[in-house]
């Protein structure tokens, strides 16, 4: 039976966070994420339901109205956050799409678990989709939804966004259920990824897991369905706009002030900020760094590294364990080389506001992306978006989405040491000039492919594919009138 929405997002979590007022009560607040400020105006637009869990083991609650959108939580037990969450989507998908950093595990009672719970996602959606709606599912740990989706509702038009990359054939097949995550995801009508890379190792994989006929990101299949599903590349972005506007507040210029006044005022201020993963290269920069100053290329005083690590993931042991490893480095670092007058590495284990996220950005003359993998990296490009002064470098890791749009920065392998160190000292030494040139084109870049032009691109593209390669839905629309 169809429901009300001719819109519905199925993603892990709602748009919005569960918090405990003073008085007990309960209230929701509109989560901060990327994925939230793209899809919101369209959400509000087409009056759409987000199905999505809300982030606590136990009982759902009953559906509700949050920021103009319909929410409609699902429950998963504790056992199922371990086993659907923390198991198979990340530590069993999450390493391996990132080319096996450390190594998955594969554990026939973690993928029992994401098969019901993706059960779950599907059956929520098929209730709340209007006849012939359109059905957003997002990312990697909801990958069978398409088609378990399909199966209840043909009328649907169907995407899917892959948010973290695709792993080449060779290491995807290391995947004892390659077969079924292929077929989950070509239950959609289209799937979009970060970098053209990525399409093409769907595609490919396709061909080699599924024997289907699969070329320039269109792969057919059998007569019976009759559907051609696509496959290609839909960066995602970020709110330049509001960012831009944000970085250019007095209060946050006085801020990013009093920031440099608070690390010393050293001559040149460089910054990472990642979440606390395996994948985004922290110790290959703080590698590069200490050897910087060993080699006496950077002098404590004259440079300072702030290195803001947001936790994540805290009950998972190889988490625990880089924790460990990095907290021992930035110690070694500080014990070696800082002085009483000045520190050589400030490390802040917490998350930080907008706010204060923006005058960080502003605060830093190097912003250092050294992911070893990542499907895109919003960190760099809300660098750029905040530097509306048009000053300071981006040094990025070639193994980012982000490399594919940000031609400007200055790329780099992490695993490359000395190639890292030689880039650190380029940008610390180029020339205003030089910096505000290519500052110049990389706002440009980000200014005009924001994140409400990747949600319109993506809906657009699949509004379109949907209506050209889909004659069972188009029948069943016509059937049902």
């Amino acid at each position: 039976m169809a429901g009300d929405y001719d819109l519905v997002v199925v993603a892990n979590r709602l748009p919005v966070d569960r918090v405990e007022e003073p008085d007990g009560s309960t209230s929701w607040r509109r989560s901060p994420g990327g994925l939230v400020t793209a899809l919101e105006p369209v959400m509000q637009r087409e009056d759409g339901a987000w199905v999505g869990w809300a982030g606590t083991p136990g009982d759902p609650p009953e559906p509700f109205d949050a920021e103009g959108v319909r929410c409609v939580p699902i429950g998963l037990s504790a056992e199922e956050v371990q086993d659907y969450y923390e198991g198979f989507s990340n530590g069993t998908l999450w390493p391996l799409y990132h080319d096996v950093i450390v190594a998955p595990g594969y554990h026939r009672s973690w993928w029992e678990a994401y098969v019901a719970v993706n059960e779950r996602f599907a059956e929520a959606a098929a209730e709340q989709a209007a006849e012939g709606a359109t059905v957003w599912v997002q990312d990697y740990q909801l990958q069978l939804v398409p088609r378990m989706l399909r199966r209840r509702r043909p009328d649907l038009s169907i995407g899917f966004f892959n948010h973290i990359p695709f792993p080449p054939f060779e290491i995807f097949a290391q995947l004892p259920w390659r077969a079924a995550i292929i077929d989950g995801l070509l239950g959609a009508d289209l799937i979009g990824f970060q970098r053209a890379a990525d399409a093409n190792n769907f595609t490919r994989a396709c061909r080699r897991a599924r024997n289907l006929p699969a070329r320039a990101g269109r792969i057919r299949l059998d007569a019976e369905d009759g559907r051609e599903v696509r496959a290609a590349s839909f960066p995602i972005s970020i709110d330049f706009q509001a960012l831009d506007q944000l970085a250019q507040r007095e209060d946050v210029i006085a801020r990013a002030a009093e920031i440099r006044h608070e690390l010393g005022d050293p001559e040149h201020v460089l910054l990472g900020i990642d979440r606390l993963d395996y994948t985004k290269g922290i110790l290959h920069r703080l590698k590069a760094f200490e050897e910087l100053l060993d080699d006496g290329r950077v002098q404590v005083g004259e440079a300072a590294l702030v290195q803001v690590a947001t936790p994540s993931r805290e009950r998972v042991e190889q988490y625990v364990q880089l924790r460990q490893d990095v907290e021992v480095t930035v110690g070694r670092i500080n014990g070696t080389y800082s002085t009483i007058a000045h520190t050589g590495v400030h490390y802040l284990h917490h998350s930080y506001g907008r706010e204060e996220m923006a005058a960080l950005f502003l605060a830093a003359d190097v912003m250092l992306v050294t992911a070893l993998r990542d499907g895109m990296n919003l960190v760099a490009k809300e660098y750029v978006a905040a530097r509306h002064d048009e000053r300071g470098v981006l040094v990025l890791s070639e193994f980012t989405g982000a490399a594919d749009e940000l031609g400007q920065a200055l790329m780099i392998n992490p695993h490359d040491i000395d190639g890292l160190k030689d880039t650190i000292v380029r940008a610390l030494a180029m020339s205003p000039r030089e910096a505000g040139r290519r500052m110049r084109a990389l706002r440009r870049r980000v200014g005009d492919h924001d994140v409400q032009r990747w949600a319109a691109s993506f809906l657009d593209a699949l509004a379109q594919h949907h209506d050209e390669h889909n004659p069972q839905a188009a029948a069943a629309v016509e059937h049902s009138s």
